[in-house]
């Protein structure tokens, strides 16, 4: 980092950039040895904490052996102590404040997570919820939410044990939320973002990875544990919700695998955010009513992935009636006219079906 004439630059190969705002923020506290997260907050004290938060903490650490006992036994100015949430002049870090604080917006904007259900597009917002709080006690709440009002299990009987088959695997699903929390720029002041249809989801967070891990195919390889948070993922880390040395994207494709081979969800990671993408399972579609899909196929592109769903079954419908009528399709697809003929001109245009005859004639044939 170089200073000259009230400005700031750093030297990358044989060019001098200037750089300002957050980046320049987050150089100057690495200039100094210190994070954002590892800020002291003069103000905050420890009686500001939540105290359930803390409890919940330890409990985790204790069940998952990553603290005895004795060690959970102490005060909590001795835990934050040792935590390393406590800076040399005796101040909570905003670590501290973001884990446990009862209300952590009051000193970060945007320190929550926030879910929608979508319908037939990306505007059809048809229900929503925010998760507010400490984040240690926000994962098991949203993972709750999601799992009970939000996702539709799909029921089918082995012998005569009911199962619930859902669209993704809920462990793969925590390790997601759990790399969003801790890699997620707080100075930002932008909320998670969980973004649900009926076959898929959508994970955004304003948060940055280092320049190797910048594709789908690199985080899943082999690499190295470096959260955007230090202080704040090793509180996650002690009480066991994350795992150390980058192990988090193994237990997503374990988790994925294991339930009908779930594909493994893809990262979109820009300037903007880190947006993951997860796709519903085979298994869940066929319990849907419909086949999978390739969305690979070329042919399969111009459609949506709720738009997928319906493909099928019009195809199998053509196949015992002779044809479909718009009609028809306005029925299966539970929208309106307008929906249903979009769907049919694009299955028109990618040479599935054709159109035959005019006005209330007409029909759709393959």
């Amino acid at each position: 980092l170089i200073s000259c004439r009230g400005k700031y630059y750093y030297r990358s190969g044989s060019v001098l950039r200037e750089i300002t705002g957050k980046e320049l923020d987050r150089a100057l506290l690495k200039s100094q040895g210190r994070t954002w997260d590892g800020v002291p907050l003069p103000k905050l004290s420890i009686k500001d904490l939540k105290s359930d938060a803390i409890d919940l903490f330890k409990q985790k650490a204790v069940s998952r052996r990553r603290l005895s006992e004795e060690d959970a036994s102490v005060s909590n100015d001795i835990l934050m102590e040792n935590l390393h949430l406590i800076d040399e002049d005796g101040y909570l870090t905003r670590a501290a404040m973001l884990a446990f604080h009862r209300d952590p917006e009051r000193w970060v904007t945007g320190a929550y997570i926030k879910i929608g259900f979508f319908g037939d597009s990306d505007s059809d917002l048809q229900y929503q919820d925010e998760i507010h709080g400490p984040l240690i006690e926000q994962i098991d709440r949203t993972i709750d939410l999601v799992y009970t009002k939000y996702m539709k299990a799909r029921i089918t009987y082995e012998g005569i044990q009911r199962v619930e088959v859902f669209m993704f695997p809920r462990d793969a699903f925590r390790e997601i939320l759990l790399n969003a929390v801790v890699h997620k720029d707080y100075a930002s002041c932008n909320p998670i973002q969980i973004s649900i249809y009926e076959d898929h989801m959508y994970i955004w967070n304003d948060g940055q990875m280092p320049e190797n891990l910048r594709t789908t195919e690199s985080l899943f390889a082999k690499h190295s544990s470096k959260p955007f948070n230090p202080k704040l993922a090793h509180v996650f880390f002690i009480s066991g919700m994350i795992e150390a040395w980058g192990r988090g994207f193994d237990k997503i494709k374990a988790a994925c695998d294991a339930l009908y081979h779930t594909p493994v969800p893809e990262y979109d990671i820009t300037a903007d955010g880190i947006m993951v993408h997860c796709k519903a399972n085979q298994r869940y579609l066929e319990l849907s009513g419909q086949e999978w899909v390739k969305t690979d196929d070329p042919i399969m592109a111009v459609f949506r992935d709720n738009e997928l769903l319906f493909v099928n079954t019009i195809m199998k419908m053509i196949d015992q009636k002779g044809y479909v009528k718009n009609a028809d399709v306005k029925t299966v697809m539970g929208k309106s006219a307008a929906t249903a003929k979009r769907l049919l001109s694009k299955m028109v245009s990618a040479h599935l079906i054709m159109l035959e005859g005019i006005g209330r004639g007409q029909r759709y044939v393959k």
